[in-house]
């Protein structure tokens, strides 16, 4: 009983296959097969390039980064420095307008004298 209807299946699947086999055409299938061959190569040379750079762009970046850091750290310690002398500035400045309100003129006269943009950043 179970030949008598693994046969009927059997014979149904060979007839499909060639069915298929009768649609597509075996030039067409080639064809088909070289072009993915060759953007295979091109996308394999692609991978190549790219991760010849990707190195490329790692050893520049160990290069540069130790010098970004240490440059880094010297501008802040730049900043830090200013920001004392500034700070130390408006103190003495301060202590010399409590003790010679005249050594400085007024704010409308410094508006006219310093024009300069103001650098501090608002804390």
């Amino acid at each position: 009983m179970a030949d008598q209807v693994r046969e009927p299946i059997r014979s149904a699947s060979e007839e499909i296959t060639t069915e298929f086999q009768t649609l597509v055409d075996s030039q067409d299938l080639d064809s088909i097969k070289q072009s993915q061959n060759l953007i295979l190569g091109r996308l394999q040379d692609s991978n190549a390039v790219l991760s010849h750079f990707n190195d490329y762009s790692e050893n520049c970046f160990a290069d540069v980064s130790a010098d970004f850091s240490k440059n880094t750290r010297l501008l802040r310690t730049m900043k830090s420095d200013l920001d004392y002398i500034f700070q130390k500035l408006r103190s003495m400045k301060g202590k010399i307008v409590a003790t010679y309100p005249d050594a400085f003129p007024d704010n409308s006269t410094i508006e006219a004298l310093d024009e300069r943009p103001d650098l501090e950043l608002a804390k």
